[in-house]
């Protein structure tokens, strides 16, 4: 006879760190994909910036629209076209992807919007947000009648 042993909370772990890999995602911002493209990123910081890179393989620079909106959400969305087909070829795999996608990121506040660069070149898309200071809180007194 053979004894087999069952723990039955033995896969609760793993969904418990899946849970809280998801909740903690909202407090580092929300990113949002649409589109049948997700082009792959870098972000960085440091104490004076903050560096998103975009790999935009097959897409030229006229595709490309960024904007923030007042909610400090920035946008980076672009089409790569399909490159025209020769009627005489046969194709036997196609594995890239062509389309329209958007990729939004929930910024931090002390991004200064006004002073965003981007530069595209070879395909990547640079961006470098520029931080700014929070305001520091002013002690106002109050005189007691």
């Amino acid at each position: 006879m053979s004894v087999i042993r069952i723990d039955p909370f033995r896969g609760f772990d793993a969904i418990a760190c899946k849970v809280n890999s998801f909740v903690n995602g909202f407090e580092n911002g929300v990113v949002v994909e649409l589109g049948n493209l997700s082009p792959k990123l870098d972000i960085n910081e440091d104490d004076n910036h903050i560096y998103i890179n975009a790999e935009l393989s097959g897409i030229k620079k006229e595709d490309v629209t960024i904007s923030i909106n007042d909610e400090n959400i920035l946008h980076i969305k672009a089409t790569k076209l399909k490159p025209a087909q020769n009627e005489a070829f046969k194709s036997h795999k196609i594995e890239r992807n062509f389309g329209e996608f958007t990729r939004s990121f929930n910024l931090p506040l002390n991004v200064d919007k006004e002073s965003i660069k981007a530069k595209f070149e070879n395909g990547v898309l640079y961006l470098t947000l520029v931080k700014i200071l929070p305001k520091k809180p002013k002690d106002v007194e109050i005189t007691i009648n």
